[in-house]
């Protein structure tokens, strides 16, 4: 499987007496993350299927992802994709989707920066995963622990 690890873009702050999980986007988020995107289009990234976390600026960015990579499938939510989420907890409900080709999953960090360490089987691996970063990840199999191989990662800055 391709696994694509994609952080949300710049959000706004949280207005006084909002939870963290309501931030959106701002227009500079949308605009890098679409740039990053683009990239990763060119490139061949195809996703069969977008998770994403149930919060607003996640879920704002995998919107971004299914349109700029022509995806026109269900963004389906899942729970363990939050900030305070565990790589294990991902991993679990990655491996009911298996079957897929290509997933491309929304969050945030630090969850994504400790997952790349747990997919590659390297967890004292710390990522510093940027705001609109995109990282590629092929997996060897879904047994209890996970066999991968990064490919790439891009950020906005490489992606103009």
């Amino acid at each position: 499987m391709e696994l694509y690890l994609l952080r949300h873009g710049i959000a706004e702050d949280a207005p006084p007496g909002h939870p963290d999980s309501s931030r959106a986007l701002t227009v500079e988020g949308r605009q890098k993350t679409a740039a990053v995107l683009k990239v990763a289009g060119q490139s061949g990234a195809a996703p069969s299927l977008i998770l994403s976390s149930p919060y607003v600026r996640a879920v704002e960015t995998a919107r971004i992802a299914a349109k700029v990579l022509e995806y026109r499938g269900e963004i389906v939510q899942i729970k363990s994709l939050v900030p305070h989420g565990t790589p294990s907890g991902v991993w679990n409900e990655l491996r009911e989707y298996k079957d897929e080709g290509s997933v491309l999953i929304a969050g945030h960090e630090p969850l994504l920066g400790h997952l790349v360490g747990y997919l590659l089987n390297s967890p004292a691996l710390r990522i510093d995963i940027k705001k609109s970063c995109l990282v590629r990840i092929d997996l060897d199999g879904f047994g209890a622990a996970p066999r991968g191989t990064l490919r790439w990662m891009t950020i906005p800055k490489l992606a103009g």
